[in-house]
């Protein structure tokens, strides 16, 4: 049920399609300012006089803040509306202060564009509450406010600044302006350093002081909610670094005689991980097992599910399983995992036979590897037994095939977005010839390892034009006579 109308305080009008003040004699004025007149121009709009006592001005329009039509004389749910102009406004201002009836505190108040600042008043946190829209930019608060009373007579009781603790908790997104005497400047200030964007002196305010200090107000408030947020995206950022670095993988070589190089880079802009996995370890019998896969896609399901892949691939390798009994498991890993049966993966996984001499291969829908030896071209390894990428065939098989390495070699397992990039402007890519060549060449002029990675990388970036839109992961393991 509507709730009578709040008596109405004496505030002078805004001087912009505000119902003017009612005459001594005549009553409430139902003048308004001719259409596309200026209020200010108006001869018929006058100020009123706050010590004059009135009666309720007449509404000539719905109360849109409370649901209550206020033409039919039922009041509204909380507070008063005190800009009745159907004209639109740039702000709008929340007075909370309780005493209605007495002076006014507030001026006229226009924006920087000389347009009017729609204000609503509050007797209580209650009304506030109900008054508080998302259309109100910013919120005047009398300090002189009755605290609520708790009856529990502890330390928030006397709290002078309770009221603005509990108006910063209710609007913690609003700009808050403290107003207080000139005779209590230091209770103002520590409104501020309890979170208002500023203090005025009720006692001294003018129409042109506080818009300006509610201009002021909002854009302080909006600029610390900006800073915040960035603050706030800066430590996430810095947490999730901390986290996906945490989950590249730490290679498990310790008494093996091959070396170990590799160099990452996500296609997600400002990320550590992408869809691309990798991982080498050396079980108890002196075998190396060296893996290198990608999930389709690279966004931060497809890391997280790539990590999920390496994980299991190691947990596998290190229970002894290998080949084609790894892999199905892999798949059965991935089709539990996996937000999507869309969703598949490529992977290639070697194990070099603790002399370093051969190594099986298995290929699930992944490029071959590429090995080089003194004196020989680099080469792709054998690929025709390629099988299936895992979660696209149920009861898959991924034949393993033996390959003669040498005494002196350096294998480099990688992920298609090395071959996927472009060369120059057109659509031609570079493909796995064009990386073989490539290599070929740094190769021939010295590099190796970190460096020969590290160079790879950067020429196809460069062939691109620019960065990479897929995720990139390379593996290189050398071993010497």
């Amino acid at each position: 049920m509507p709730v009578p109308v709040p008596r109405q305080r004496a505030i002078p009008a805004v001087e912009c399609g505000q119902a003017p003040a009612a005459s001594p004699d005549s009553g409430p004025s139902k003048e308004q300012a001719p259409p596309g007149t200026h209020p200010a121009e108006n001869p018929t709009t006058r100020r009123e006089n706050p010590t004059e006592k009135r009666e309720k001005p007449t509404d000539t329009s719905p109360d849109t803040s409370t649901g209550t039509d206020s033409r039919t004389g039922t009041g509204t749910d909380a507070g008063t509306d005190r800009t009745q102009s159907a004209a639109p406004t740039n702000l709008t201002v929340l007075l909370i202060e309780d005493d209605p009836a007495g002076s006014p505190i507030v001026p006229d108040l226009l924006d920087q564009a000389g347009k009017p600042i729609r204000v609503r008043t509050a007797r209580n946190l209650t009304e506030a509450g109900r008054l508080l829209t998302d259309d109100v930019h910013c919120i005047l608060l009398d300090l002189a406010l009755s605290t609520p009373a708790h009856g529990t007579g502890d330390a928030e009781d006397h709290d002078e600044l309770a009221v603005l603790r509990h108006v910063l908790e209710l609007a913690p997104r609003h700009a808050v302006l403290a107003l207080t005497s000139s005779s209590d400047a230091e209770r103002g200030a520590e409104a501020v350093a309890v979170g208002a964007q500023d203090y005025l002196f009720r006692d001294e305010l003018d129409g042109r002081l506080l818009s300006r200090a509610i201009r002021y107000a909002v854009e302080r408030k909006r600029s610390d909610s900006a800073e915040r947020r960035l603050a706030e995206g800066r430590l996430r950022a810095q947490e999730n670094r901390r986290l996906e670095r945490g989950l590249l993988p730490t290679p498990l070589l310790a008494g093996s005689p091959l070396r170990f190089a590799a160099r990452y880079r996500p296609g997600r802009s400002r990320a550590l991980l992408g869809g691309d996995f990798y991982d080498v370890v050396r079980t108890p019998d002196g075998t190396v097992h060296a893996m290198i896969g990608d999930v389709c896609g690279h966004g931060p399901d497809e890391a997280a599910l790539g990590v999920e892949l390496r994980i299991a691939w190691r947990a596998l390798t290190l229970a002894g399983l290998c080949g084609d009994e790894l892999l199905g498991t892999l798949q059965q890993v991935l089709e539990h995992e996996r937000s999507d049966d869309e969703i598949f993966a490529t992977l290639c996984a070697v194990d070099i036979s603790p002399d370093g001499r051969r190594a099986g291969l298995c290929l699930a829908g992944h490029p071959s590897p590429l090995l080089s030896r003194p004196g020989e071209p680099a080469r792709l390894l054998p690929y025709d037994n390629n099988g299936p990428a895992l979660g696209l065939l149920p009861g898959a098989r991924w034949p393993r095939m033996q390959v003669e390495l040498g005494a002196e070699w350096s294998l480099m397992l990688y992920t298609d977005g090395l071959i996927e990039g472009h060369v120059g402007e057109g659509r031609e890519r570079l493909g796995q010839d064009g990386m073989v060549e490539m290599v070929r060449r740094q190769l021939a002029e010295g590099l190796a390892g970190e460096e020969l990675l590290r160079a790879t990388v950067n020429e196809v970036r460069e062939l691109n034009g620019g960065e990479l839109a897929d995720d990139v992961a390379v593996v290189l393991l050398d071993r010497t006579a």
